[in-house]
């Protein structure tokens, strides 16, 4: 851990010092932003999970900034090449870029004109030419040729001094800084079609001409040319104008007027065109990628976050469906906890026959188990389905589920592994029940990708996107609390401290010991340490003979809250249960060198709602009955929905017609809207009016102008 980042990361995040010093070596002692977060703020000063996590993921980058530059003065002493002057250059490189440049002429690389025009001899007139002291080139190249070291002639000669004289400048870390900042300031990201390839690429007709400042252009359309371009369709240029480059260079080397500076011009302009603009394009389309992917990834991020910390039903017995026309509706019935009591498949959709039969069977199961809600998937026939089982008369909820993801996870080795027996169809519909009791619990089992809530999710950098859906799967995981007796192996795996070996070993050791009675017992799970126990207990809910377990006080804290108690004088259960026992507690009694009143006022709110469940509560939805199809849509038509993506050009609202529409960032209000997420967010309850619908694509235009941006929230 270089210390000597400190303030530099801290004037970045407009911190200070001391607070990125504490997150640097909490994350050192293997601490998670979570716990950070929530159980020392007195050592961070209360930052929150974003800041900790800004700050551990800056140290990760110029650890490996460090890790780059030590392999680069490795190969450089090496090599003999490394002078003090060399390694006071590389040691003062506080980015990437500057220190790449810096390495770039010293690199290791494959055979180039330049470098075989060396092994020709030529480097000695390069340099005479550089000097443009008005000498004639041939004269300064005739003792140069020679047929048996491949030079010919005078030209040939002249060709190589100007490809050292090209590759050079092209490696000048002055110029290519130059020339950088006038890829920021003056270049264009600049699209066309591919000759020929109209046709077939009409999806990406909008920018088959197209041409904006490649400082501002937005990272969705970035990501949509380069994907374009990916697929052989558009032809890209990230560049500034090629007369501004050579105007630069030229400023940089060219100091004469004769015939040897004629030639070192001529360099010059090979030089950019070849060998300068081609590498500093590169860059720059890296650049762009970069923070298109970081922003894409944020979406996916914060749309995550929005349907993971959707509300849970809770735990009440579920009938779900998984509908079909030809293959019928797969049915389950689940109890409270999410077990699995009857599966069967129903017809609703098909012959009148069948459709009777189906009728009485869901009654007669609907008694025999005491269902308490239906819960059927938004997929093909989902809304035939719901309109079958509405005319039942049931008197029971009945509530649409997103099943995105629900046949992936039929598929998988979790769902085998829980179900081993059943078919395919029938794990989706238990997914699609448990989803309606606990999003988060069943959608962690699931890779976040296939979810649905992102957009070139498989485009962006996978490394980065897997680590920031990590952190918000993790996040969500630890706001709300584990109860380590019934979690599945998947939900515990997110747990802070755990991870999937200690997930699985304390599945194991439930299995084999029984629940746990205390938040204590955990010390007992196999290779489950000091360290894992620190980091995972709070967020573990263990309901039984200590109150304080089932509540996020941290364990190092109970002796604390005992004394609360007898200060109190009332048992730990009251001071849980009982304002006026609480009221007694003076958190300024209770300050000391290792926990503030941060920390403190945590405690009593925890005290006041122990286990308290930070997400909304759970009320049912209905789409508009009679719109089941695009074909019933009509401009003008106001429905409910619910906000199914969120972009940065808009949102996707799902109407129940089988097809999301969707909502411009420009239609989201009745004012300006710089991000979509200012105004509605993942899982939220919106009412829409039908604009315009392309029945042909299968688009469908929404706004929300003149409306109420939000129901009543689910």
């Amino acid at each position: 851990m270089n210390k000597l980042y400190f303030p530099r990361i801290a004037g970045e995040l407009s911190l200070s010092a001391s607070q990125v010093a504490a997150v640097a070596k909490l994350v050192e002692e293997g601490a998670t932003v979570p716990f950070i977060a929530r159980y020392r703020k007195e050592a961070t000063g209360s930052l929150d999970e974003v800041a900790v996590a800004a700050i551990r993921d800056r140290l990760e980058e110029l650890a490996e900034l460090d890790k780059r530059r030590d392999a680069m003065l490795a190969s450089l002493e090496e090599r003999g090449l490394l002078t003090a002057e060399l390694k006071a250059d590389l040691e003062k490189a506080q980015d990437k870029a500057r220190l790449e440049d810096v390495y770039l002429p010293f690199r290791p690389k494959r055979r180039t004109r330049a470098s075989m025009a060396r092994e020709k001899g030529l480097e000695p007139l390069a340099l005479a030419l550089m000097a443009q002291l008005g000498r004639d080139p041939k004269v300064l190249a005739r003792p140069f040729v020679d047929a048996a070291k491949g030079v010919p002639d005078l030209e040939s000669a002249l060709a190589g001094a100007r490809d050292i004289l090209a590759e050079d400048m092209a490696e000048d870390p002055r110029l290519r800084a130059t020339v950088r900042e006038l890829f920021t300031r003056r270049g264009r990201f600049q699209s066309k079609v591919v000759k020929g390839k109209q046709e077939a690429g009409a999806t990406f007709r909008d920018w088959f001409v197209w041409d904006e400042p490649l400082r501002s252009i937005p990272g969705h359309r970035a990501l949509a040319m380069f994907r374009g371009e990916a697929e052989g369709f558009l032809s890209l240029c990230l560049r500034p104008p090629e007369e501004e480059i050579l105007e630069l260079a030229k400023r940089a080397f060219l100091r004469g007027r004769g015939s040897d500076a004629q030639e070192v011009e001529a360099a010059l302009a090979d030089g950019c065109k070849r060998l300068l603009a081609p590498s500093l394009e590169s860059e720059a389309r890296a650049g762009v990628k970069a923070r298109a992917d970081a922003e894409a990834i944020r979406v996916f991020a914060t749309n995550l976050r929005g349907l993971l910390m959707a509300p849970p039903l809770g735990q009440k017995r579920v009938l779900a469906l998984d509908p079909g026309f030809r293959t019928g509706a797969k049915l389950t019935v689940l109890d409270a906890q999410g077990t699995l009591l009857h599966h069967a498949t129903i017809y609703p959709t098909t012959s009148p026959g069948q459709r009777e039969a189906s009728a009485n069977e869901v009654k007669a199961l609907c008694s025999r188990f005491q269902v308490e809600t239906i819960a059927i998937g938004n997929g093909t026939a989902g809304r035939e389905t719901e309109a079958f089982v509405r005319e039942l008369g049931l008197g029971l909820p009945i509530v649409l589920v997103n099943e995105a993801g629900a046949s992936i996870y039929s598929a998988s080795e979790i769902a085998r592994r829980e179900f081993p027996d059943l078919d395919l169809t029938v794990r989706g519909s238990v997914s699609i029940g448990r989803r309606l009791m606990d999003p988060l619990a069943e959608l962690v089992k699931l890779d976040p990708k296939s979810i649905g809530v992102g957009q070139y999710q498989h485009d962006v950098d996978q490394a980065g996107l897997r680590k920031s859906l990590d952190d918000v799967v993790m996040s969500c995981v630890n706001a709300v609390g584990v109860d380590v007796n019934t979690a599945s192996q998947e939900l515990l795996t997110f747990v802070s401290g755990l991870g999937p070996a200690l997930a699985k070993a304390v599945v194991a050791h439930r299995d084999e010991q029984g629940p746990f009675k205390t938040r204590d017992a955990l010390r007992k799970v196999k290779r489950l340490g000091p360290k894992a126990y620190e980091q995972a207990a709070g967020f573990l809910r263990v309901r039984g003979e200590e109150p304080l377990d089932a509540s996020a006080v941290h364990p190092e804290r109970y002796a604390l809250v005992k004394r609360m108690a007898r200060d109190a004088k009332c048992p730990v259960r009251e001071l849980l249960s009982d304002a006026s026992a609480r009221a007694r507690v003076s958190l300024d009694d209770y300050v000391a060198e290792d926990i503030g009143l941060p920390t403190l006022t945590d405690i009593m709110a925890e005290l006041e709602k122990p286990g308290r469940d930070p997400r909304a509560g759970f009320s049912a939805f209905a789409f508009a009955e009679g719109v089941n199809r695009i074909e019933d849509l009509t401009p003008g038509l106001e429905l409910p929905g619910i906000v199914t993506n969120v972009t940065k050009f808009g949102a996707f609202v799902d109407i129940g017609v089988h097809r999301d529409g969707m909502v411009h960032v420009s239609q989201l209000a009745d004012r300006f809207v710089a991000d979509p997420a200012e105004v509605v967010s993942v899982g939220r309850e919106v009412l829409v009016r039908v604009v315009d619908v392309d029945l042909p694509r299968g688009r469908i235009g929404l706004s929300m102008r003149g409306l109420s941006t939000s129901r009543t929230p689910t």
